[in-house]
């Protein structure tokens, strides 16, 4: 907070407005005080709002306040005004539905967090004499109408221009009769928060490729790839005559495959003045490629359309790229993937009735995310509201958060909630990667108690043999061999994969309380660790190193989280991983569990051939599969389209699901050959792992200390790799003959002969 005490009121209008109130507020400066230093609008809602002052955006923030735990934390934005304030100033606010009351979940319930819109907020001017002026919101106000008559971030918004009011929000506007005041809503100040991530923006713009027409005889407009935003065009037409909209991802038999949106109707209506009209649906948002266009007025050109995309703003920081065109796709593809489902909080998808911040999805999703862009203060704004679901739930960690589904109904054959392996261990696991990736123990000093109770609660879980092998687990989800109606139904025995999540808990909870020098609960977590890898070890792990289930996923996570006790088995886990990927014809076979680990489990046990041609598969299921069947952005299941074109039948069918592109981040480490020998970057391992199919890579981080860049490339019979490195950070460059040089700074270039750096058999 600033240094001037709030006096605001949340404030809601005397009508509703169909759910998108216009406020505003007009005042005079104070005289006497010289001129204005500086003026601050901090502004939240109850909803979503736009503010204005004298009828300019107060900044370029979209969906504001964004999605929290709302009960506990209720974010505010603040704003440098300066500019704007004038000698007579109007705040105007716009309001819309948001999560806070629109839709949430499948289950078609909506109004979870409350039935009132309403809005909060001050604007501050301090003046050059040191007096501050504040104006707050209270019931002075004044509300009346806006063009918007439905939003929901589901289903759409429905635009009429004849109702817009020119300068409603600028001084000299005379209300008519059809508005109203303001009455004051009951609301614990408590519950403000100042907000650690960045705003949702408009981060761009894409045009159509192509305009056509369906076998239906629908008009079709291509946007050549699948991302997250809205349509804003400008158009004119016969007053009353309305324009529809509707977004998909995909294409069925030549028409918009809608059947993926389950009950979202994703559909914006814009109904026309006569004049020329400019439409831009902020309240609403929609993941989609394809857009159906009906009731445009005269010929649709692509020069009249454009998709805004729409995300936090977040800052790119790593870069991949290689000789295979398809891996370069795949990796653009995560990268539109993290970038639709990173607006406010990490969803797992932008387009049908969830888009909720499941906690498996980014416990796995962390390491690829913190690469690609600085997610700081992104994961640990989410981080938060985890932590104050958790205290309100016992220590029990949700598998969404902000944790809509408490208040949805529970189908009867489901268990009560419980702590979840893998998705409740977003609470220690992205902590985690974000020190792992930034170097900044205040990330797990503000974290460890979330990290620590967590830990505890499953440890109240484990069955008496010391396994977590009891309750309802997600597993390793999706598993591609599954039924499409039974994304549970893996390979993986359950257990197997809970208790090896609970050992890679157990230890980075330890190595965190040691971090900050908490060695009570350092020895206390380390001695769990010890006694989960024992009783895994006793009933998982057969005397020939078998381990239960005998499947690709039981042993990449046993390799990838060391939970092994010996060098024989993990050799023995690792070329029965190799045989069993070798098996399958290196099509994939794990499901959420095991996807991001088992190329990083191949190349730590010396079979970098399998892991390669795993990843270079296109068959499916594969991770090039979708690439080859022209895929934008990474699927929720491997065959979300199947091989004829049309959509799995199962009801969870999503195609912007950054999951499975969790491999992005063996890509970085093994293929681009970049990462932390200290959290943070103090002192990198550039180890490139060259195999057969690649010839080439390049790949640069931004990190806290300055850019590192790789290049490596086969130049006839040599290996040649240029990499640099930030003035002043020591790196250890390792070649693929195992050749170690360490250097300082700047850049250097290094050769090996290149039968040394593909591995026999490629």
């Amino acid at each position: 907070m600033t240094s001037t005490p709030w006096q605001a009121a949340m404030i809601t209008p005397e009508s509703d407005f169909d759910g998108a109130p216009l406020l505003r507020k007009e005042f005079t400066l104070e005289q006497g005080h010289g001129g204005i230093a500086k003026a601050t609008l901090r502004a939240t809602a109850f909803g979503v709002y736009e503010a204005f002052i004298n009828g300019s955006p107060v900044a370029e923030d979209v969906l504001s306040p964004g999605w929290s735990s709302y009960e506990w934390r209720l974010r505010y934005r603040s704003y440098d005004v300066t500019a704007l304030v004038g000698p007579a100033t109007v705040i105007g606010v716009e309001l819309g539905n948001g999560w806070y009351r629109g839709r949430l979940a499948w289950h078609g319930m909506s109004n979870l967090y409350g039935n009132e819109l309403g809005f909060f907020g001050q604007l501050d001017i301090e003046f050059d004499d040191g007096h501050i002026q504040s104006i707050a919101s209270d019931t002075s106000w004044q509300a009346g109408p806006s063009a918007t008559t439905f939003n929901d971030l589901y289903d759409g918004q429905t635009i009429d221009a004849r109702r817009r009011q020119k300068g409603w929000a600028e001084p000299g506007f005379s209300p008519g009769t059809d508005w109203t005041g303001v009455r004051e809503l009951a609301f614990d100040g408590g519950r403000l928060a100042e907000p650690v991530g960045p705003p949702v923006v408009r981060a761009g713009v894409v045009r159509p490729v192509e305009i056509f027409t369906s076998p239906s005889g629908k008009t079709l407009v291509d946007f050549g790839q699948n991302l997250v935003g809205w349509l804003r065009f400008t158009v004119q037409g016969n007053a009353g005559s309305s324009i529809t909209v509707r977004h998909a991802e995909v294409l069925e038999n030549g028409e918009l495959g809608v059947r993926p949106l389950r009950s979202a109707k994703a559909a914006d209506t814009f109904i026309l003045s006569g004049g020329e009209d400019s439409f831009e649906p902020t309240k609403t948002f929609h993941g989609f490629r394809y857009a159906e266009i009906t009731g445009w007025p005269g010929e649709l050109t692509e020069d009249v359309l454009e998709a805004v995309v729409v995300h936090s703003d977040l800052e790119r920081t790593g870069t991949f790229e290689c000789s295979n065109e398809l891996v370069n796709q795949l990796h653009r593809n995560i990268v539109w993937g993290l970038r639709g489902n990173f607006l406010d909080l990490p969803t797992d998808c932008p387009q049908r009735d969830e888009r909720l911040g499941w906690t498996g999805d980014i416990a796995v999703f962390a390491p690829t995310a913190a690469y690609l862009y600085d997610v700081k203060d992104f994961l640990q704004d989410w981080l938060l509201d985890l932590a104050a679901e958790q205290k309100a739930q016992d220590g029990l960690v949700p598998i969404t958060v902000p944790d809509a589904l408490k208040y949805c109904p529970q189908p009867a054959e489901f268990p009560a909630p419980e702590s979840s392996a893998l998705w409740s261990e977003a609470s220690v696991w992205v902590p985690w990667a974000l020190w792992e990736a930034y170097g900044d123990l205040g990330v797990l000093r503000n974290q460890f108690d979330s990290m620590a109770s967590h830990t505890r609660r499953v440890e109240g879980l484990l069955s008496s043999t010391g396994l977590w092998d009891s309750g309802f687990q997600f597993g390793d989800w999706l598993d591609p061999d599954a039924a499409p109606d039974q994304p549970w139904a893996a390979k993986a025995d359950t257990g197997v994969v809970a208790t090896a999540c609970m050992y890679r808990t157990a230890r980075i909870t330890a190595q965190a309380a040691g971090l900050l020098g908490k060695h009570d609960d350092e020895a206390y977590f380390d001695a769990l660790a010890a006694r989960v890898r024992a009783s895994f070890a006793e009933h998982y792990v057969a005397a020939d190193g078998t381990i239960r289930s005998d499947c690709t996923t039981v042993y990449a996570l046993a390799i990838a989280f060391d939970i092994l006790a010996t060098p024989a088995l993990r050799e023995f886990a690792g070329n029965r991983l190799a045989e069993l990927v070798r098996d399958n014809n290196y099509r994939v076979s794990t499901g959420f569990a095991g996807t991001p680990f088992i190329t990083h489990a191949l190349t730590d046990t010396g079979h970098v051939d399998e892991a390669y041609r795993l990843l270079l598969e296109e068959g499916c299921p594969s991770w090039l599969y979708p690439v080859t069947m022209g895929a934008t952005t990474v699927w929720e299941r491997w065959n979300s389209m199947l091989p004829d074109g049309t959509i799995n039948p199962g009801e969870m069918t999503s195609f912007n699901h950054y999951a499975l592109g969790a491999v992005a981040d063996w890509m970085h480490k093994a293929i681009g050959g970049i990462r932390p020998l200290v959290p943070g970057y103090a002192k990198v391992l550039i180890a490139p792992q060259p195999g057969a199919g690649i010839d080439w890579a390049r790949t640069s981080l931004k990190t806290p200390h300055g850019t590192v860049r790789v290049e490596w490339k086969h130049d006839g019979g040599t290996f040649r790799l240029k990499a640099t490195v930030p003035g002043g950070v020591a790196a250890d460059v390792v070649l693929p003959d195992g050749e170690r040089h360490p250097v300082v700074g700047g850049t250097h270039s290094f050769s090996a002969p290149a039968a040394l750096a593909v591995p026999a058999g490629a």
